[in-house]
């Protein structure tokens, strides 16, 4: 099987996993989400989560390069292998969560209340959230994947499958663009930075709060159009000023209600 199948059925599987193991992280654990809520994560409304897949298909293509390792001693040379496997995630993370501030101007998570974090887009505890995944993978996962790789090519339904979620991933990806861009519209209009996960949350606690049943993968399906949801949610944007030294964060779109952080 050649590499360009490989990495679309490493794709595959580690978008799955990836949108099973944020689903369960924010319903548990999170402490953004107190409430303890079911929220569909990510960008995209489907089950899948193209950040990690892209990163297992990273993580395979790093494991391969332990041939050519230049450290003798095999303890070491993995030590090496799984920090630059969480070097290259951190990379990974910090690109797609810049690009969505700058250029779409929201903010798909925040990890603004973690130490050490830069731009509240990577921090060394998640890094080391890397390293653990990677060393699992290492492990665990990619000692199998000739084998999977032989089955998937042995059942070619399988095959069809992972085409099937490529067709789905790709409409799903244009729909999602479509509220980035309701999103973003708005967030130029105000001059802030919307928080993508917080718009959520917050349209979830309405569905709660009058008892509906809320459309779990449609996230964003609300009572009133999204421009007014956000009008009327000020919490979910982050006023932002640029000056060298110092942002204001806001936890609403009126002068005053922030707070000066260095």
């Amino acid at each position: 099987m050649n590499l360009f199948l490989t990495l679309a059925f490493l794709f595959f599987i580690g978008s799955v996993t990836g949108w099973v193991i944020e689903l369960l992280f924010r319903r548990f654990f999170s402490s953004s989400n107190p409430e303890r809520r079911w929220i569909n994560p990510g960008f995209c409304t489907g089950p899948y989560l193209p950040l990690y897949g892209c990163g297992l298909c990273l993580l395979y293509l790093i494991a391969r390069l332990e041939e050519f390792s230049l450290i003798r001693d095999p303890v070491w040379n993995r030590i090496a292998l799984f920090a630059v496997m969480a070097l290259c995630m951190t990379v990974i993370e910090y690109i797609a969560g810049i690009a969505s501030l700058k250029i779409a101007k929201v903010r798909l998570w925040d990890y603004t209340k973690e130490w050490g974090n830069i731009q509240g887009i990577i921090c060394p505890k998640f890094s080391l959230v890397w390293a653990g995944l990677g060393a699992l993978y290492y492990f665990f996962v990619h000692p199998h994947i000739l084998d999977a790789l032989d089955w998937l090519s042995q059942n070619l339904a399988f095959s069809f499958v992972v085409g099937l979620f490529f067709g789905f991933f790709i409409v799903d990806v244009v729909h999602s663009s479509q509220i980035v861009v309701k999103l973003k519209r708005y967030a130029e209009e105000n001059r802030v930075v919307v928080r993508y996960e917080a718009v959520k949350a917050d349209i979830r606690r309405r569905y709660d709060k009058t008892k509906a049943r809320y459309p779990f993968f449609r996230p964003f399906r609300s009572d009133k159009p999204l421009a007014e949801h956000l009008k009327d949610r000020k919490s979910v944007a982050e006023e932002i000023k640029k000056e060298n030294t110092e942002v204001k964060v806001s936890t609403g779109l009126d002068k005053g209600e922030g707070r000066m952080i260095k």
